[in-house]
């Protein structure tokens, strides 16, 4: 029976971890089609004497993209800034507490 639950455990894990992966390429997606659909409509509504090149074309980019890069490294990336084994922790120590609060009730 113990075999049985940590394989569910790592099942779910799995899954999570898949889930995450999957929300992060269609972010990566939506990114790519909203702003090459962002700097076109940029592009064909230049005025005469207008230049592409000035930061508030880009700046949709710029600003998405450091979402973009805290959502890589948040499925990507070890340790971050709140790591597995801290959430894990947290959890363990929450459990705790409310333990010892109905401990002492009782």
């Amino acid at each position: 029976m113990e075999n049985s639950f940590e394989e569910q455990k790592r099942l779910e894990k799995a899954r999570k971890k898949v889930e995450d992966i999957k929300g992060f390429y269609k972010h990566l997606a939506a990114y790519v089609l909203v702003n090459i659909f962002l700097l076109v409509m940029q592009a064909i509504n230049l005025e005469p004497g207008e230049t592409f090149w000035t930061w508030g074309t880009f700046i949709t980019a710029l600003s998405w993209g450091v979402g973009l890069l805290a959502h890589w490294l948040s499925v990507f990336s070890r340790n971050v800034f709140f790591s597995k084994n801290w959430e894990e922790r947290k959890i363990q120590e929450y459990m705790e507490q409310q333990k010892s609060r109905s401990n002492k009730w009782e």
